[in-house]
């Protein structure tokens, strides 16, 4: 049997990757399903299992990439992970996991600044997580080690499909409401701004963790 000790941090790391996909997915699905109101009624529901799921992605996301410094394999730096085109191993999966990565947790955590950069701007701004979401995406299906596996393929078609579906939902509506208006659709309806405390960053409209990848050792 294989010792897995000496790629302890590249099997945490690839972990993590997965999760945060999962998760990240998980969250946009309950954020459309918020914004398309498609379970009027359950809102509040859809909230708190939202948040935790946005709150759980962001963690995962730090952990994916945090747990590749100890990699012997790779032995990357801080700039390596951080900066999108600066790592030679796959440089164009790797940055783009980055740059969504780092959009699902900027995206995310501005959930807290929204008295200071207003609800309308917010909201506008938050539609890009759906971007950052399809970032990660691609990220863990063109660099993921285990994107030919077919449990691997099974459980993110499960989390994945849904989110799309709604996805493409939600953009559908919004075209037909421009067109019915004769101009740009509307703000989509979105948390008010109120003085009680937010129970958590929301991911409104997408998510994108990055999927781990792995060399072979």
């Amino acid at each position: 049997m294989t010792d897995p000790t000496p790629h302890l941090f590249w099997i945490t790391s690839r972990a993590a990757g997965f999760a945060a996909l999962v998760l990240a997915s998980l969250a946009v699905s309950a954020g459309l399903l918020m914004s398309t109101k498609l379970l009027k009624g359950r809102t509040s529901e859809l909230r708190a299992g939202h948040d935790t799921l946005a709150l759980a992605t962001i963690v995962a996301i730090v952990v994916h990439g945090v747990a590749l410094l100890g990699d012997q394999y790779l032995k990357p730096s801080v700039v390596d992970i951080a900066i999108p085109f600066v790592s030679s191993y796959k440089t164009l999966w790797t940055s783009l996991g980055i740059v969504g990565g780092w959009g699902l947790i900027v995206l995310g955590l501005s959930y807290y600044a929204r008295r200071w950069v207003g609800a309308v701007r917010w909201r506008k701004l938050h539609r890009f997580t759906a971007l950052a979401w399809l970032l990660g995406l691609v990220h863990a299906l063109g660099e993921g080690t285990d994107a030919g596996q077919l449990w691997f393929l099974a459980m993110t078609a499960l989390v994945v499909i849904p989110a799309l579906a709604l996805l493409f939902t939600r953009l559908a509506r919004s075209g037909a409401g421009a067109g019915a208006g004769g101009g740009a659709p509307s703000p989509s309806p979105g948390p008010q701004i109120s003085k009680r405390r937010p129970s958590g960053p929301t991911l409104t409209t997408g998510v994108v963790p990055i999927a781990a990848s792995e060399p072979q050792h």
